[in-house]
């Protein structure tokens, strides 16, 4: 299950997503989510799933990836379901015991989970078709307004990259650790809740201790080249609005009015 947390990692590719500069997928990742959380209906829904269909196939991704990042979450948008599903009210379809069904906790169950999978799915393609640097560089550039008001821009975005960065690395160490300990003797599937917390405690000591250990030789590292934050730092690649980044900003605004205007007529 660890192995199927694929957030925070990049997969390079020369495809049409991979082109597009970083502000334009942050701000088309932005859009995205305000027009998911805009639609209400079947229409509109289906006007999003389009939209993200089409992205996943030009950003070259394979769907097998995809469904194995989304994997580890099954049991939250499952819990997720269950809560829509037995705590809306509305018209009763289904009673049994202290639980009931309605019509409209249906409905909501089924909306919910395809908004959850595809708000995953639409975030993770960031990572997936983005670096680390060229995201640090996006960030920093949509938040440059606000070092006017002495804001850490620069540091906020680093680290912010540096976190999805070492997603994928504490992953790793964490399976590492966990492989150890099973050929140790321990054991992490077996008994009741209170023993298989207890059985975790040798595996996040050294977990602890080894994301420390990385985050003070990444310090050491930066320090010895000399990194003093922004002030006065170049980048090797400059970033540029190209003519399909507007065609991108396009497209997505244009799905975002729609979407809302839309749900305001009930689609």
């Amino acid at each position: 299950m660890i192995k199927d947390v694929t957030l925070g990692q990049y997969f390079p590719g020369d495809t049409v997503i991979h082109r597009l500069d970083p502000r334009t997928k942050l701000i088309l990742v932005l859009l995205f989510i305000i027009t998911l959380f805009s639609a209400k209906f079947f229409l509109t829904y289906a006007i999003v799933l389009l939209e993200l269909a089409a992205a996943v196939i030009l950003s070259g991704v394979r769907p097998k990836t995809i469904l194995r990042g989304v994997k580890p979450i099954i049991i939250i948008i499952i819990f997720t379901a269950v809560l829509n599903l037995f705590y809306t009210p509305g018209n009763v379809v289904l009673r049994f015991w202290i639980f009931r069904v309605t019509e409209e906790g249906i409905y909501s169950a089924g909306f919910m989970v395809i908004r959850i999978l595809m708000l995953i799915v639409g975030t993770f393609l960031l990572t997936y078709t983005t670096s680390p640097i060229l995201l640090t560089d996006g960030l920093e550039k949509l938040l440059g307004p606000l070092k006017r008001l002495k804001l850490p821009v620069h540091e906020l975005s680093m680290m912010m990259s540096i976190a999805l960065r070492f997603i994928p690395t504490l992953i790793e160490e964490t399976d590492k650790i966990m492989t150890a300990q099973k050929a140790r003797g321990a054991d992490f599937e077996t008994g009741n809740l209170i023993n298989r917390a207890k059985a975790l405690i040798p595996l996040l000591v050294p977990l602890f201790i080894s994301a420390f250990r990385r985050a003070d030789e990444l310090a050491v590292a930066m320090e010895c080249r000399c990194y003093h934050g922004g002030e006065g730092r170049t980048r090797m690649r400059q970033l540029h609005y190209r003519e399909n980044d507007y065609i991108a900003l396009a497209l997505g605004l244009g799905v975002c009015v729609a979407v809302i205007l839309l749900g305001r007529y009930g689609l």
